[in-house]
Order: structure tokens, then sequence, then C-alpha cells
């Protein structure tokens, strides 16, 4: 599935069984409540963290695919093409970052 694929099918969705998009701001919130499940299940599976009995079903890739999912509504919402979006960070971190990473020390 390519990005723009993903952004018509969430649009498709939204329309048809989710009623309409929460506005921006709500979705924003959501956004940071999905990003907080996706860091409590990564400190407890990389980190030193024990499990919650609760924590003990879920998965980092549901989890991210649902920071995934709103974020891909913001952009909806928002008229960005996560493509073309995608496209011009890489060509900035190409520029910006042509050497800066080859050049730490403490990534060697």
């Amino acid at each position: 599935m390519t990005l723009e694929q993903a952004q018509l099918q969430v649009d498709e969705w939204i329309k048809t069984v989710g009623v309409r998009y929460f506005n921006e701001l709500t979705n924003l919130g959501i956004l940071m409540e999905e990003v907080g499940e996706l860091s409590r299940l990564m400190v407890r599976t990389y980190g030193e963290q024990s499990f919650k009995e609760s924590d003990k079903s879920k998965e980092i890739a549901d989890e991210m695919a649902d920071v995934l999912w709103v974020l891909i509504c913001l952009a909806n919402q928002t008229g960005v093409d996560l493509t073309t979006a995608l496209q011009k960070n890489f060509e900035k971190k190409n520029i910006r970052d042509a050497n800066r990473h080859k050049d730490n020390e403490k990534l060697h």
C-alpha cells in the first residue's frame, strides 16, 4: 500500500464508517495519546520497566499503526499529500545531513 492509497482508504473509512473526521485539535490530542501508548509499550519492551498486566496483550505494530492512522487523518484534514511531504523531507535531509552523521564520532 502506498501513502496515497492509505490516505484514500482512511478517508473512505472515515466518511462511511466513522461518520466524519474529528476536528483537527481533537485529532492532534488523539495523536498524542497514541504516541504515548506506543512509548509506553516501547519502554516496557526495550527499556527497564516491567509490563503491567494490561500491557501484555498489546503489540508494537498495532500501536504504530494507530499513530499512522491518526497522522493520516490529520494529513487528509489539512490537505497534506504525505507522499510529496515525505519526498521533500528526504531532499531536505539529504542536503542538511549529507555528512552530519558520517562525521559524528558518537556513531562510530
